[in-house]
């Protein structure tokens, strides 16, 4: 996004700044188009700059006739010598100009910065033809696709994606992503680069580059659709004009089994407080269901304990403590060989999703639309619920005990507490009945009758 720069060159834009467009767009002074952050919040303090942000080049890295550049990186971005020129950004796949103007030299970018097929035209002021007529075409060109997070859920719900997307265009795919999460994919994806952050890119002057995220705040200029209209994973399938149909990524499958005995995963921990399971009882219950069965319950998650001033959580006391920053693979390994997994709309849950076990996803403050299909999605609808995917609230990324219609009343996060142990227990029920699978009790009796 970028303003006016009144001090040295003209610089255009599709759209005035608006307060919708997040902090960069509201507050530039550069003469940069500036990138926003995959989470914008403007009603909090500057924080220190995110090491998954990978800026475009300072200029654009595409040489056109008469000293003119160009290029699409975050958007399309021209830069002018000084001279009388028109300029058009089209889009190619309808013909509709989304912007056009006169400028005498500088930079003219476009507002929207998610993947349209772009043609840009460049006349000499008064001239019948352009000088400049340079319509996308990303075939065997490079091309940056930007996760600007470390979380484990996000960018492994828009992997797929980037996949599809290099596979669609035949491009030369960079992917810049969080260090674990590199290593778990790269081996996965002989057609993709992966950039581990913080780090530097491989590619200094890519032809264009698109920037994954959730854009929060009613943002217009990096996503076509609110991602909370059609789901946390798939708006990454928007963002980059490809087919939304979700899929889970590719991950290195087939270890040889470390424990003998039977044994479902859980994870019980997340970011917020409004992401737990809120029911007291819950977990226990399900838990000394599970080991009724005779299951072995292994806890998975990266922290024994989490929380914030006052409010502390603890893993399970009857699970097994399986909790630290154990590698990715680790938990692959270890997840795929569980009979089942149970757990919170969180990163581990969309890491369970990429190994194929039938998957139990507690929560109720986003809705059902925002994570990956399950048949097993645990979710209460008689109390308020949603908040996460209601475009009327915005998500305070800071404020740890976030409920933005009920917090410090008796009603907040009522929309896990009225999740019960009960509930939960028959999704356990129906799934092992769906995937014809017995209780290990019950191995052990047939085995003992049968004089194993």
């Amino acid at each position: 996004m970028s303003t006016e720069n009144k001090e040295s060159m003209v610089v255009k834009s599709a759209e005035e700044p608006t307060e919708k467009q997040g902090l960069a767009a509201a507050n530039s002074t550069q003469t940069m188009p500036q990138d926003v952050t995959a989470s914008v919040n403007t009603k909090q303090p500057q924080i220190p700059p995110n090491p998954f942000i990978i800026n475009a080049p300072a200029e654009p890295t595409q040489e056109g006739p008469m000293g003119i550049k160009y290029d699409f990186n975050d958007g399309v971005r021209i830069l002018l010598p000084k001279g009388k020129w028109h300029v058009q950004i089209e889009d190619d796949e309808t013909d509709n100009i989304i912007f056009a103007c006169d400028p005498d030299e500088g930079w003219v970018t476009s507002t929207k910065k998610y993947y349209i097929p772009f043609r840009i035209r460049v006349w000499v002021r008064g001239e019948k033809e352009p000088v400049l007529n340079h319509t996308l075409d990303l075939k065997g060109k490079e091309v940056q696709i930007k996760f600007p997070v470390g979380t484990l859920g996000d960018t492994i719900g828009w992997m797929t994606y980037a996949d599809r997307f290099q596979r669609q265009h035949q491009c030369v795919a960079e992917l810049t992503m969080g260090k674990p999460l590199a290593e778990v994919f790269e081996s996965q994806y002989p057609n993709l680069f992966f950039t581990a952050l913080p780090g530097k890119p491989r590619f200094e002057k890519p032809y264009a580059s698109y920037m994954m995220g959730l854009f929060f705040r009613g943002n217009e200029t990096h996503q076509p659709i609110d991602f909370r209209r059609v789901g946390l994973h798939r708006t990454a399938g928007y963002i980059l004009g490809v087919d939304p149909r979700e899929e889970a990524p590719k991950v290195k499958l087939g270890s040889e089994r470390k424990i003998k005995e039977r044994y479902v995963c859980i994870a019980t921990k997340a970011s917020s407080q409004a992401k737990l399971w809120n029911n007291g009882f819950g977990w226990e219950q399900v838990i000394a269901y599970l080991k009724d069965l005779g299951y072995r319950v292994i806890c998975i998650d990266k922290e024994p304990v989490t929380g914030f001033q006052y409010t502390w959580n603890r893993i399970p006391h009857d699970a097994e403590d399986f909790t630290g920053a154990k590698p990715l693979q680790e938990r692959v390994e270890l997840l795929e060989h569980a009979d089942f997994f149970i757990g919170l709309s969180s990163g581990l849950t969309w890491l369970a999703w990429c190994t194929h076990i039938p998957i139990v996803l507690i929560s109720g403050f986003t809705l059902p639309i925002c994570e990956f299909y399950t048949p097993y999605r645990v979710f209460n609808s008689h109390g308020c619920n949603g908040c996460w995917d209601d475009v009327n609230c915005n998500f305070d990324h800071y404020d740890y005990f976030w409920c933005p219609k009920f917090k410090n009343t008796p009603r907040q996060f009522e929309c896990t507490r009225l999740i019960t142990g009960k509930q939960v227990i028959g999704h356990i029920k129906q799934l092992m009945k769906d995937h014809n699978i017995t209780a290990p009790k019950d191995d052990k009796k047939s085995n003992e009758k049968e004089g194993k």
